[in-house]
């Protein structure tokens, strides 16, 4: 199906959407047209033409994008958001204004590698803070030792190192006497 800007604004009028759309938000609107892609979960002027593209790729993969359809969330946060919905992952965790998109990816990145997010899905940790929490809970050494937001991430780093050394030492095998 081709369709034109002149299409999509008669359909705009048809369903009483209303509002001042720019060339982007109405190749937006257009593409969701010809992709059949029920385009109202997004033909609203009030959200940037990257934030209807985040929705209409959702659209287009058969995700739930009420998830994040929210024009409070930037465009790269609906992509971290959406790329954890195609991924099957629990969003929800992160799916919230209050975190960055760095914040978002140290998540779902947890997520992905199945761990206990809780332990550094909160607002008080900045990415790099999560992402040291993160490394510490896939090399299994114990998180609370130093998941502290008054510490600087270089800090955690700094004993996060120390406990996986620690750990590498009690792993291997002690070499028998006399041989």
């Amino acid at each position: 199906m081709n369709v034109t800007i002149e299409d999509a604004k008669k359909w705009l009028i048809k369903n009483k959407i209303e509002g001042e759309f720019n060339d982007n938000q109405m190749n937006q609107v257009r593409g969701g047209l010809e992709e059949g892609l029920d385009v109202t979960a997004y033909a609203d002027p009030i959200l940037e033409w990257k934030q209807m593209e985040e929705i209409r790729k959702g659209l287009k993969d058969g995700l739930d994008v009420t998830v994040y359809a929210d024009p409070k969330l930037e465009w790269n946060k609906m992509e971290e958001i959406r790329r954890g919905l195609e991924e099957g992952l629990g969003v929800t965790v992160y799916a919230d204004p209050k975190f960055d998109r760095s914040q978002m990816w140290q998540i779902r990145e947890g997520l992905e590698s199945e761990l206990d997010v809780s332990l550094y899905a909160d607002p008080k940790y900045n990415w790099q803070q999560m992402d040291e929490i993160r490394l510490g809970l896939e090399e299994g050494v114990d998180v609370s030792l130093y998941s502290d937001p008054k510490l600087e991430w270089e800090q955690m780093e700094q004993i996060r190192v120390g406990l996986e050394k620690k750990r590498e030492k009690k792993i291997k095998p002690k070499k028998e006497k006399g041989r």
